[in-house]
């Protein structure tokens, strides 16, 4: 590790274990920018102690519903909101580990784990780790919130993740982006480090990381533009817009076949949203293309879906949103709210 690297790492970990307090003291909207939790985890965000909602730093919602009996990494755990939901919806077969590199953090997040079992009518496999030490294709699913952003080594990060995960495992997270490449000035500024506008990466650099690493067909699930409220850190990314991505997405071919989902993820039961390009409909056979399809015949999603039709040569593209646009519209959706900063989604 570089000294660079070491102090990206001193600086986030003073930021988030002694600068904030709670999220409110957070100079942008990121906490608030993701869309209602699902009515699960939101029935869930309820039994979780103050404490450990009060420090939620995130920008979106990746966890994913029907994982029963998962094994799920939460990588950048924080306080442990995000651990405690996927605890709750892995149930008593399933397991949960956090890894946060905190100290102060990990521990509202330990302290909280018994009271928590107590609501819960079982303790929970639930893991806080200071460090990752997550064995090679051990778990089926890891989110992240707004957490890689924070990283100096985006790559070393990012291939871990692809290292610790079974065959058809998946990455589910959100994190913040830029519409450009971020100059040096911005990426080496303590408070915009702190608040995930320093370590942001340009749209583009991060489709070539995964690729480069083997994660195939990433998604897009949501977008939203992030508002800064402190006038210093404003004028600091003066031309730089910021967005929060829960996932990303790449061009998709034709190979003639279709998906039919059987219904019975719980929450989801009449529907289920993949990404933006591909919602299914309970007993409705949907036109997919060959990576779709892949996805949902050898993930952990197989369970829940019939795909029908050979794996044929490409008819074409299918065409799929860009990031670029929904990046358009997301910022022209704010263009026309309020200006006053909201309330942050993780105190439900």
């Amino acid at each position: 590790m570089t000294s660079t690297s070491d102090s990206v790492h001193t600086s986030v970990k003073e930021y988030y274990g002694k600068t904030l307090e709670t999220s409110s003291d957070l100079k942008t909207n990121a906490c608030s920018l993701a869309s209602a939790p699902h009515p699960l985890v939101l029935d869930t965000l309820r039994k979780i102690p103050q404490d450990v909602l009060g420090k939620f730093y995130g920008c979106g919602n990746p966890i994913p519903l029907g994982i029963a009996g998962k094994s799920l990494l939460d990588l950048g755990s924080g306080s442990g909101r995000d651990c405690y939901v996927a605890a709750s919806l892995v149930g008593p077969e399933g397991s949960v580990t956090g890894v946060d590199m905190t100290d102060e953090q990990l521990s509202v997040a330990r302290e909280n784990i018994e009271k928590y079992s107590e609501v819960l009518g079982y303790m929970p496999k639930l893991k806080k780790l200071r460090e990752a030490g997550v064995p090679e294709k051990s778990v089926d699913i890891c989110i992240s919130n707004c957490v890689i952003n924070l990283s100096p080594d985006k790559p070393r990060v990012l291939q871990g993740v692809y290292d610790s995960l079974r065959d058809g495992g998946e990455l589910h997270f959100s994190d913040l982006y830029a519409d450009c490449e971020i100059p040096i000035a911005v990426r080496t500024d303590d408070s915009l480090l702190g608040e995930g506008l320093a370590g942001a990466l340009y749209v583009k650099e991060f489709e070539k990381i995964v690729r480069d690493i083997g994660f195939a067909c990433p998604r897009i699930l949501a977008v939203s533009h992030l508002q800064i409220y402190d006038s210093e850190l404003l004028a600091k990314t003066k031309g730089i817009n910021y967005y929060s991505v829960l996932q990303a997405d790449e061009n998709e071919l034709d190979r003639g076949q279709t998906a039919t989902y059987n219904g019975q993820i719980q929450g989801n039961e009449c529907e289920y949203r993949l990404d933006v390009d591909n919602v299914f409909k309970q007993g409705v056979p949907v036109k997919v293309s060959g990576n779709t399809a892949a996805l949902l015949e050898h993930s952990w999603l197989s369970k829940y879906f019939t795909v029908s039709g050979p794996a044929g040569e490409s008819g074409g593209p299918i065409e799929t949103s860009s990031i670029e646009s929904l990046m358009d519209k997301a910022r022209s959706a704010t263009s026309s709210c309020s200006s006053v900063k909201p309330a942050c989604c993780g105190s439900a």
